[in-house]
């Protein structure tokens, strides 16, 4: 046996990311662009680095220790080095903070999200406390609480490790996750005035969290979710010692191992309420457009981490007389997942955009009604393809692929987390139903992809772009038919909510395609349009060579 084949390697994750540098090109202005590049640049080397360095150890997970040697009650949580090296990162490169700065003001979430894009895979799942971090900061300045303001929003912000804060969401409990109207903790008043939490939370994320956000219902109130109160938590003291909180086991997952995520009892935690009393599931709002976002980010990097290992072990791997890059059964399935993510990408990055502009007052109605609208279209399409495509590039390793050392079984793994957290697939494709019974939502959606598609004249997308307007007026009409229907309405919610982002998101690549053929030459955008509509409409629009052309990036 002297034949060792090479595994598959990463460069640095920025400069090899065509995608995200064309995108940053077209959509930031050219001074914005040169005052990032260096930290992006940084990060990208990192991502590659911790990926080589992953692959040199076994996976280590975080450990609870429950009781100390004289049988006291300690719940001593030890995190793994990879979650200590992220939130010294998060905290220097404003992972967080860069989201809510005013220095590049509408532009600060496309800011905030390239880095957090190029970071996530490498981070151990330290972007979960992030974007519950980021929706904690959402939560309080919505809900104008100046005390808990004044106390958490610069530790939140705080680009030094050492004064950083992250948060945690205890929302779930065993009669409910996405229904938390069974919530079942209950929140009473102390001697002093003060509110205490009891109860058992079944699934804490981040358990090690400076604070967290909880939901209660305070003792005496009435059923369902309007009469529960949203709370602001510090759950450990100065000490670290846990204030009457037990955590009663750490929670065996699938994947997302490194991130500490626990079941806890509340024994009279203290609390305090974020928007008042009751209407605490309103109070959260302001934070879904957010938490959603960061998830369809950490989709869209998982996309583009099994996509660059599939490219490269393709160059290395020789069978059946050649390089696999060089089959064409092989360079059909890349050029696929290449177009697919491209999609993906364009759709993630787009909302992101309209975050930024709503959050610093620049978008109109249509781009809020639109907001809304695309923000769980994106989060649930892209939570389901990362998990497809990340299975997707084990098949291209074949057996190697299989092996836990390639690092593409934990990316599996990692993935499935993402159509679950933050909503399933169904939850938001019923979200969606809400959102649309507002008809200025879907005038929204057909004003901005009209818009979208009249920006694309490149004679080689026409064909592209006639057949998504033609699918995109078949969706149309079967929503108005479907509109008078309820049962059947909500039967085919998924189905159509899929359509809705993936024609959207057709939309927006046909655009950066036309901008990448007219400004940087490069027609591999074009190949991944009309890769991805073909796919999207059935239409025969795709050119013979647009496969081998994304299969290989080049």
């Amino acid at each position: 046996m002297t034949f060792i084949q090479s595994a598959a390697e990463l460069g640095n994750q920025y400069r090899d990311d065509r995608v995200l540098r064309s995108q940053l090109a077209r959509s930031l202005p050219a001074a914005m662009r040169e005052g990032i590049a260096p930290e992006l640049d940084e990060l990208g080397a990192h991502a590659a680095d911790a990926w080589r360095r992953a692959r040199e150890r076994s996976a280590p997970e975080p450990v609870l220790t429950q009781w100390d040697s004289q049988g006291r009650r300690i719940d001593r949580i030890e995190l793994t080095p990879a979650w200590h090296e992220s939130r010294e990162i998060a905290a220097r490169f404003g992972l967080v903070a860069a989201g809510h700065e005013d220095t590049y003001a509408e532009h600060a979430r496309v800011h905030q999200f390239a880095m957090v894009y190029l970071h996530h895979v490498a981070s151990a799942f330290f972007t979960c406390p992030l974007a519950m971090t980021d929706g904690a900061a959402t939560c309080l300045k919505a809900a104008a609480n100046t005390e808990l303001l004044a106390r958490a929003w610069p530790r939140y912000l705080s680009r030094d490790p050492q004064t950083f804060w992250i948060s945690g969401q205890w929302m779930t409990e065993t009669p409910g996750g996405s229904d938390v109207g069974n919530s079942e903790t209950v929140a009473r008043s102390d001697e002093s005035g003060r509110w205490r939490l009891y109860g058992r939370k079944w699934f804490t994320s981040a358990v090690q969290a400076d604070t967290a956000l909880a939901l209660a219902r305070i003792d005496g109130a009435g059923d369902g979710a309007d009469a529960l109160t949203l709370f602001y938590l510090e759950p450990r003291d100065a000490d670290g010692r846990w204030r009457d909180l037990a955590i009663n086991r750490l929670k065996p997952k699938l994947g997302t191992r490194e991130l500490p995520s626990a079941e806890t009892e509340l024994l009279g935690v203290p609390g305090t309420p974020v928007a008042g009393v009751g209407h605490g599931v309103r109070a959260i709002a302001p934070m879904l457009n957010v938490t959603r976002s960061w998830n369809a980010v950490c989709a869209i990097a998982t996309m583009r981490r099994a996509i660059a290992l599939a490219r490269d072990y393709a160059t290395r791997r020789r069978a059946f007389g050649r390089l696999l890059i060089e089959h064409p059964l092989h360079q059909t399935t890349l050029g696929g997942m290449q177009a697919d993510f491209e999609a993906a990408f364009q759709l993630t990055f787009h909302v992101a955009e309209l975050l930024g502009r709503a959050q610093h007052g620049k978008a109109d109605a249509d781009e809020a009604a639109l907001l809304r609208l695309l923000t769980p279209l994106a989060k649930l399409w892209t939570g389901k393809l990362a998990v497809a495509l990340c299975s997707e590039a084990i098949e291209c390793l074949g057996g190697a692929g299989y092996i836990e050392d390639s690092g593409l079984p934990q990316l599996l793994r990692d993935a499935q987390v993402l159509p679950i957290w933050e909503g399933t697939t169904n939850v938001l494709s019923l979200d969606v139903l809400r959102v649309l019974r507002n008809p200025a939502a879907f005038g929204a959606w057909q004003a901005a992809f009209d818009a979208l598609l009249q920006t694309v004249d490149a004679t080689g997308l026409q064909p592209a772009a006639a057949a998504l307007r033609a699918g995109a007026d078949e969706l149309a009409a079967r929503l108005a038919a479907l509109a008078a229907q309820p049962e059947r309405l909500e039967a085919a919610a998924r189905e159509l909510a899929l359509a809705l982002a993936r024609h959207f998101a057709a939309a927006l690549l046909l655009r950066q395609a036309a901008w990448s053929l007219a400004h940087e030459n490069d027609e591999r955008a074009c190949a991944a349009a009309r890769r991805f509509v073909a796919g999207c409409t059935g239409a025969p629009v795709a050119q013979a060579d647009d496969d081998a052309r994304l299969a290989r990036d080049a």
